[in-house]
């Protein structure tokens, strides 16, 4: 179990959020807590680590009941590509105790955001983007490689890619080829977020690029399947938890300590999931000091350092980057 102080402060702030939530209305002391999240990208290890009493629902990304779908509910938990899907505005903001939790790199990457947009957030876990290589034993690629491998033509045709202008284009940009984009469009790639695994077992493909959630399971199983990082560096996944009205905000400081043993973070980054918490064990995951057999498939510390985060995009942004992507999509 990892050693947690509490504090004179900590333990004044608890007490000022139990006071706070005693004062908002009492309807919701009777109410089944309720958390939204989508579980395709949350491994199994974590989704079990919430609360048993909280009822969980999964969150539907096409559904355009925005009320429903989002409102409904105590806390949602999205990852940075969904948070466009939702008005920041109408959630609370997220009190000083959990923030206090955080470490740097969270702390850093909610500088992104505008003051007002800032206080919703609250950073709960990150996920590295990896690339899985089929038979890598041939193709030889290694944490050592650049992403120049991409371009590598006993590749061509023979890749998974993200089906994200975005994050295509944040890889390319590691690339010294400013044609380095047209050249991965014409090599008649798929481009399958979802069926990425799938394409890469069951054709001839030999490589894909996806988060370390989605992966982890296969490698466990099939031998053939091995993950790259690349010490260049590589996308990583955010998930946030967003908090509705009279939510008892203290509820999640003891979910939180609860999930900070060291066999639980354990089993989480086994599942390639790693948490962005103020914690010497957690510090720890992202160095290469921590030497064992049960954490294998883990970024080095080099990779962690130049990996990138993505904060939400304006609405101009968002379409330029369309209308680029389209160019370059037209024969």
């Amino acid at each position: 179990m990892i050693k947690n102080q509490l504090t004179r402060r900590k333990f004044l702030d608890i007490a000022k959020l139990s006071v706070v939530f005693l004062l908002t209305s009492c309807k919701g002391l009777s109410k089944k807590i309720s958390i939204g999240f989508y579980k395709n990208f949350l491994p199994v290890s974590f989704i079990n680590l919430l609360p048993k009493n909280w009822k969980k629902d999964n969150l539907n990304y096409k559904n355009d009941d925005y009320k429903n779908n989002f409102m409904d509910k105590d806390i949602i938990l999205i990852n940075d590509g969904w948070l466009n899907r939702v008005e920041l505005k109408d959630f609370n903001d997220i009190s000083d105790p959990l923030l206090d939790y955080l470490d740097e790199r969270s702390k850093s990457y909610l500088n992104n955001w505008e003051p007002l947009e800032r206080k919703k957030l609250y950073p709960i876990c990150v996920t590295p983007y990896a690339v899985i290589v089929k038979n890598n034993e041939r193709f030889k690629i290694t944490k050592k490689s650049k992403w120049d491998f991409l371009l590598s033509k006993d590749l061509i045709g023979k890749m998974i890619l993200p089906n994200s202008p975005r994050i295509l284009f944040s890889i390319v940009e590691k690339i010294n080829d400013k044609n380095a984009m047209k050249a991965i469009i014409n090599q008649d790639n798929i481009f399958d977020d979802i069926n990425a695994i799938d394409w890469l077992i069951n054709t001839d493909a030999v490589l894909a690029i996806l988060p370390l959630t989605i992966c982890e399971k296969y490698l466990k199983i099939d031998s053939r399947l091995s993950v790259v990082f690349p010490n260049q560096g590589v996308p990583l996944m955010w998930n946030f938890l967003l908090i509705n009205d009279n939510f008892n905000q203290t509820l999640l400081l003891n979910w939180i300590d609860k999930f900070l043993d060291r066999s639980s973070l354990n089993k989480l980054i086994k599942d390639g999931l790693y948490l962005p918490f103020n914690n010497e064990y957690i510090q720890s995951t992202y160095n290469d000091r921590i030497k064992s057999s049960r954490l294998l498939n883990r970024p080095s510390e080099e990779c962690w350092r130049n990996s990138w985060s993505f904060n939400s995009l304006e609405e101009s942004e968002k379409v330029e980057l369309e209308k680029t992507w389209k160019k370059l999509l037209a024969p």
